[in-house]
């Protein structure tokens, strides 16, 4: 994806996401990691450029982020696909939340030979994901301590006892998953960095 393309797309949806959402207060929170996310590529890109493959899947990440910052996590269209009478749309957010950063930590740990061994590798990368995973439970935690009632949107728990352990679950599950699909790609793609 060219450049031009990935920061068109990103500032359509960060826009689109801006104008009247459902609360300032959850979007910021939400999209806050986005913009992070796009500062620290553009600072880097020209003395660590990712993969394509990366770009494009901090991209999607990013477009999640946003979607859910604009509806709240539990008010997305389309969230309730399952029929289980919950909206699952930040779910899919944390299985992105461990799917992405193991493709990111798993440049970053090749490209600078932190790791020797493949199976250390995939370790470190999934020990990662649930480390930012965790902390982004803490994170939650933090507000709604802070906040109070303000927090329920960005909490986006539904009642559901288990949100934040099933939260870190679906991180673990992402990492996994896309050292299982994304490897063989994403190898194909660090030759032609490196």
């Amino acid at each position: 994806m060219k450049k031009a393309l990935w920061v068109s797309v990103f500032a359509a949806v960060f826009i689109w996401s801006a104008i009247a959402p459902k609360s300032y207060f959850t979007w910021f929170l939400e999209v806050l990691p986005a913009v992070i996310a796009i500062l620290i590529l553009g600072f880097t890109k020209k003395s660590f450029p990712l993969t394509p493959l990366a770009y494009l899947m901090i991209l999607v990440h990013c477009i999640i982020l946003m979607v859910g910052g604009h509806y709240t996590y539990a008010e997305v269209p389309l969230g309730d696909l399952l029929g289980t009478g919950r909206n699952n749309y930040d779910k899919i957010g944390h299985l992105a939340q461990g799917f992405i950063p193991a493709l990111i930590a798993r440049e970053i740990l090749i490209r600078k030979n932190v790791v020797n061994s493949r199976k250390w590798l995939n370790f470190f990368i999934v020990a990662t994901c649930l480390a930012i995973s965790a902390f982004y439970e803490l994170i939650e935690w933090w507000v709604a301590e802070l906040t109070g009632d303000s927090a329920e949107a960005f909490l986006g728990t539904q009642g559901y006892v288990w949100d934040t352990q099933s939260d870190m679950a679906l991180a673990f599950f992402g990492a996994i998953l896309s050292l299982v699909v994304l490897s063989k790609i994403h190898d194909r793609q660090l030759k032609a960095v490196a």
